[in-house]
């Protein structure tokens, strides 16, 4: 029971905490996401304005509209796609962020799946 009594506040104080997003600061610039696919790291450098991103993946450049829904919420839409899977717009969430990178959340709209990364802001 002690132990309990002791965790309590504990558990509140933590409950309290609020994780800040400046999701504004990752509008617009110049960034780079990293991951890893069958033991090998990929990159994706991207470019966004409010409106527009362009993407650079192993040498290829695609662009895409943006909509942003809420300051840390947009929908990418590509402007060019090849296939009927690229024509699904994609849903991207800010979760959280840090001085220069933020984690997102990311998946087709419609569908509940979803996955996650982090991006790093490399210029204005």
């Amino acid at each position: 029971m002690k132990k309990i009594i002791v965790l309590l506040p504990l558990l509140l104080l933590f409950s309290c905490y609020n994780v800040e997003n400046n999701c504004k600061d990752f509008k617009t610039g110049k960034f780079k996401f990293e991951y890893e696919v069958d033991g090998i790291k990929k990159t994706t450098v991207f470019e966004r304005n409010d409106s527009i991103e362009v993407e650079t993946f192993e040498g290829k450049t695609d662009t895409a509209s943006i909509r942003w829904v809420n300051d840390c919420e947009y929908i990418l839409q590509k402007l060019h796609p090849k296939n009927m899977l690229e024509e699904k717009a994609i849903v991207m969430k800010i979760l959280t962020t840090s001085k220069n990178s933020y984690t997102f959340e990311f998946g087709m709209v419609g569908v509940d799946a979803k996955q996650r990364g982090t991006v790093t802001k490399i210029s204005e």
